[in-house]
């Protein structure tokens, strides 16, 4: 077969497999966009919203506006999708020093100012105030009461200060919490850490699963936090393994899921015969591969794909490491995947942790080995088997594992998730 790029941090590694191997290179299915032009997509989701419109109508000059954006580790076109928005709300009288943007960080580290160019045009960077989340600090959290399931709801003071709530961002799937977008990147990236430790508690209930949105417990707590935070709009995109936008949606958060979902499926969602003996997974290069706590995201899709007892190699730099203090804390002393089960098990849910339960609960069905930029003493204590970093290419590495076996190549595996037509008997 011709040579494969693997997407690896800003640029790719170069993979050919020997011609006696039997290889599947399976990526997202090609949906044609309906507008060919960004932005013009941006512009007409603008222009046309699913729902809301009675709130749109109430906008006006002195109308307070919060926006929340995603950080860093989230390929969203922030500036083109901030463009469209903010030519709507102007065309509504909406004053530029009415509009605060918030960067949801979640439980990662907020955002230096020195790093929002990563994100944002300068325009924004200068022409705006933008407030970086931490869920650390407890004096800028108002407590909202809790969800029917208990989670305690702290969401960040200042963007609740606002008239109008929106959520910006993009859908696509998410391991655990079914699919990404929609209020989750308000309900989740703006809220407390004891809010976000309850709600992933849930992420061992055996519907917390990647491309599960309805009954999925973990997403439905996070629908009522959205709605406790009185988020009014979402406008999200959904992007192509390229980054590029397919499609955009304004209104009301759940409808633009709806819609959103519609579209991801169409893409993502790949026809096997039967699960594979190897499984190739890159993350989609940066910013999907920044640090291990983002790439095993595509570990998780990619055995999906793999057989139990299977082999799984991940292709991710990890240029930032571990990427979580608290998960290289957890795993100080650990030896074997039953140990990081029954440490979780004992310890209860904290986030940084979960990342090793994930990875032990993949290492249960399949063996993973990580070719990156990470010390392989690391990546060793990690419990991944490292590929030796002074090879400039795998393919040596990946037919000594592959003999005799039916191999998977997913460039982009976030991206991917199977439709089996037919189980491996």
């Amino acid at each position: 077969m011709e040579s494969v790029l693997l997407p690896f941090g800003r640029g790719y590694v170069s993979y050919r497999a020997a011609h006696d191997v039997h290889h599947d290179l399976l990526i997202p299915r090609e949906v044609v966009r309906a507008i060919v032009d960004e932005a013009e997509l941006v512009d007409d989701a603008v222009k046309n919203p699913l729902s809301g419109s009675a709130i749109l109508n109430k906008i006006n000059s002195s109308t307070r506006i919060a926006i929340s954006i995603n950080d860093k580790t989230r390929p969203v076109p922030n500036t083109i999708l901030l463009d469209g928005l903010l030519a709507g709300l102007r065309r509504r009288g909406v004053q530029d020093n009415n509009v605060r943007l918030f960067v949801a960080s979640g439980t990662h580290s907020p955002m230096p100012q020195e790093e929002y160019p990563l994100i944002l045009n300068q325009k924004y960077v200068s022409g705006f105030e933008i407030i970086s989340h931490d869920c650390d600090d407890s004096e800028n959290l108002k407590y909202l009461g809790v969800t029917s399931i208990g989670t305690p709801v702290y969401i960040n003071r200042r963007f609740l200060e606002a008239d109008v709530k929106i959520v910006v961002g993009d859908i696509e799937l998410h391991h655990f919490a079914g699919y990404s977008g929609g209020v989750k990147s308000a309900a989740i990236g703006l809220s407390g850490r004891a809010t976000i430790n309850a709600n992933h508690s849930l992420i061992t209930h055996q519907n917390a699963k990647v491309g599960i949105y309805e009954g999925n417990p973990l997403r439905e707590d996070i629908e009522e936090i959205g709605k406790l935070a009185g988020i009014d709009f979402a406008l999200n995109a959904v992007l192509t393994e390229k980054k590029e936008i397919l499609s955009v949606f304004l209104g009301d958060p759940v409808a633009v899921m709806r819609k959103g979902i519609e579209v991801v499926n169409a893409m993502c969602q790949v026809p096997i015969s039967g699960l594979y003996d190897v499984v190739i997974a890159s993350a989609g290069g940066y910013p999907k591969d920044i640090n291990l706590y983002q790439a095993q995201k595509a570990m998780t899709h990619a055995s999906l794909f793999c057989r139990e007892g299977g082999k799984i190699i991940l292709v991710a730099e990890c240029a930032e490491g571990a990427g979580s203090a608290g998960y290289l804390e957890f795993m100080k002393g650990i030896g074997t995947k039953e140990d990081v089960l029954q440490k979780f098990l004992q310890q209860g849910f904290s986030v940084g942790p979960h990342k090793a339960f994930q990875i032990a609960s993949i290492l249960k069905r399949q063996e993973v080995f990580l070719y990156s930029s990470m010390k392989p003493e690391q990546v060793k204590s990690l419990l991944l088997g490292p590929i030796p970093p002074e090879k400039s290419k795998i393919e040596d590495f990946i037919k000594e594992q592959a003999i005799n076996s039916r191999i998977a190549i997913l460039p982009y595996a976030t991206a991917c998730i199977p439709i089996i037509k037919e189980l491996e008997k």
